[in-house]
């Protein structure tokens, strides 16, 4: 069956094509007579405005490319309501990607949303874009950085201070008497992982007696939790204290220290600590410590930073930085 055109719908009511497009473009230039027999027109020939191809006429769609690092992790999922909540009060809609810690996957995303004229691309890369985020902006698409600042200040960026909120959870351990800590997350190469712990390293080096051990994991997970948990609960001489790079990450070493055998009390044995306070991490079977990051308002910042660069590209870059927020839970607090 053929696809319903305007002209189709012209010729049915006895318009002009030009007629049909300000029916539903802009009603009011239309005499009310003419628009009911539009109106009809469209309803008995089944015709469906193809919109995409409307805004790619006009050189910018009505949607909004976000590329996260783990969309199953849901402080991700929480920018993305933020972001969608405020897109949407803009007239936009948001298409979420998940690049899944891939630069390929990365890449073949940014691609996607450049074929697609988006309005504009948030993300939360996982290398260095710089390159490839020009591109995107020579061709009239602005990028803001999401839950990661930009090094040069070249583009936009809404984060978190990240070294503060390693500060923040240290301090909180050794003011809890902890002193042998490991800080458990990875890849080292993630500048969130990175910064975090260089955070935690500099309150550690202001208490003397009070080491951090780093026991790298392949990614940000349960998984990698759960292992690196097993690992730690097997040695004679373990951490008193574990930072964990993200709840995820901490609900995995919890998981494996109290709920598989191990035989450890949570705090009592091993206090454990979180980063970005999840929903899950107070619902969690020892409710968890963490350090909050404003999820949401993260994704809000970043569209309205976003939009205002669309609106006018010759803006010079924002750096908003929020600050983290120390959660105290059971996991450390005895």
């Amino acid at each position: 069956m053929a696809m319903v055109s305007v002209r189709d719908v012209a010729q049915r009511a006895g318009v002009s094509v030009g007629t049909v497009s300000n029916a539903m473009n802009h009603p009011e230039k239309v005499s009310a007579a003419a628009l009911a027999r539009v109106t009809e027109a469209i309803e008995a020939l089944g015709f469906i405005r193809n919109d995409a191809a409307r805004q790619l006429r006009n050189g910018r769609s009505l949607t909004i490319g976000l590329v996260v690092l783990d969309v199953r992790n849901p402080f991700f999922t929480d920018i993305a309501r933020g972001a969608e909540a405020r897109a949407a009060e803009a007239g936009l809609s948001v298409l979420l990607a998940n690049s899944d810690e891939s630069p390929v996957r990365e890449s073949a995303y940014l691609d996607l949303f450049e074929q697609q004229r988006v309005h504009g691309v948030l993300i939360s890369p996982f290398g260095d874009i710089t390159s490839r985020l020009e591109q995107l902006r020579s061709r009239g698409i602005p990028a803001v950085l999401v839950d990661r600042g930009s090094t040069d200040a070249s583009f936009s960026s809404v984060s978190v201070d990240d070294v503060a909120g390693g500060r923040l959870a240290v301090e909180h351990l050794i003011a809890s008497g902890r002193r042998r800590i490991a800080y458990v997350g990875g890849p080292l190469t993630l500048r969130q992982t990175t910064d975090r712990l260089l955070g935690a390293r500099e309150a550690a080096a202001e208490h003397p007696g009070v080491s951090i051990e780093v026991i790298e994991i392949e990614a940000l997970s349960v998984l990698a939790g759960r292992r690196a948990g097993a690992e730690i609960a097997e040695r004679d001489s373990r951490p008193d204290a574990v930072f964990a790079a993200n709840d995820l990450v901490a609900m995995g070493i919890l998981q494996a220290l109290v709920m598989r055998g191990a035989g450890l009390r949570v705090p009592e044995d091993v206090a454990i600590i979180g980063y970005d306070d999840i929903d899950f991490a107070a619902a969690s079977v020892v409710p968890l410590s963490s350090i909050r990051q404003p999820a949401e308002l993260i994704g809000r910042t970043a569209v309205d930073i976003m939009l205002s660069e669309a609106a006018d590209p010759t803006l010079e870059p924002r750096q908003v930085e929020f600050r983290p927020e120390l959660v105290v839970r059971a996991s450390t607090q005895s």
